[in-house]
């Protein structure tokens, strides 16, 4: 198949799956870009075809204005997928990217009449689930910087370059003001089961707001739990990736053992 200029933009597919019988939709988190998914997709390959997102403002769309709005977020990462919904879809997000695949699900659903496969919420609290803090996007530079070094989810020389911090801080700020003005219809559920994972010590999430994924949901809802803050999963990519493996092989014609 061939994909409109529009999929271009939006769409990486680092290790192209032709045989598999599903993609897997892969949405990074708040100042994240498609790259950081590579390994995910390396992995699944090729048992399962990874598409992650890349989201305007960064690496090669670094001219693009930054979207801060996880509307218009789901919205473009929605009509970038048309040309690929030939297969069934699941969807794998971490911290904003969670709550943007559940958004880009429920256009699936509502739009396609197609629910995706299931979706792995990671790194990120219930949609329902709002806390009364100061939202990062509105402190100056010196206050964003403190809480991605708050999070050790960037490289610590990428935070200390005055060079690169002019383009990465639109960016950061752009996805921090998505994910903290979001607000979930609270009439809306996905009729897909929901994964959500979770670090024990992340200081985004608790427990109990990482259970509450499942009142998003009809179908199953099932927490992982593993040691770790707010990145976990760069500790604990191996398991991850198993994990992804075991919930997506029932769907699949081609899956390798071995991971």
């Amino acid at each position: 198949m061939t994909a409109t200029s529009e999929s271009d933009l939006w769409v990486r597919r680092f290790h192209p799956a032709p045989a598999s019988a599903i993609r897997l939709v892969a949405l990074p988190h708040a100042g994240g870009s498609a790259s950081y998914l590579f390994p995910v997709s390396k992995a699944l390959a090729p048992a399962v075809d990874v598409l992650a997102i890349q989201y305007p403002g960064r690496q090669d769309r670094q001219q693009e204005p930054v979207l801060d709005s996880v509307t218009d977020l789901a919205d473009g990462v929605f009509n970038a997928l048309r040309p690929w919904l030939d297969r069934p879809v699941a969807l794998f997000g971490h911290s904003m990217g969670a709550v943007l695949a559940y958004e880009v699900g429920l256009r699936l659903q509502l739009r396609t009449g197609r629910p995706p496969l299931r979706l792995f919420a990671s790194g990120r609290r219930a949609p329902s689930r709002v806390r009364a803090e100061r939202y990062v996007h509105t402190q100056d530079d010196a206050g964003v910087l403190r809480e991605l070094a708050r999070l050790s989810g960037s490289d610590p020389r990428l935070l200390s370059d005055p060079e690169l911090l002019p383009m990465i801080l639109p960016a950061v700020r752009g996805d921090y003001k998505a994910v903290e003005t979001y607000r979930a219809d609270p009439d809306q559920r996905l009729d897909a089961p929901i994964t959500v994972l979770t670090g024990d010590a992340d200081p985004l999430t608790t427990l109990d707001e990482a259970h509450d994924w499942c009142r998003h949901t009809t179908g199953g809802c099932d927490v992982r739990v593993f040691p770790g803050g707010h990145f976990f999963l760069n500790d604990h990519a191996g398991d991850v990736i198993r994990l992804i493996r075991t919930e997506l092989e029932p769907f699949g014609d081609v899956f390798l053992r071995g991971v």
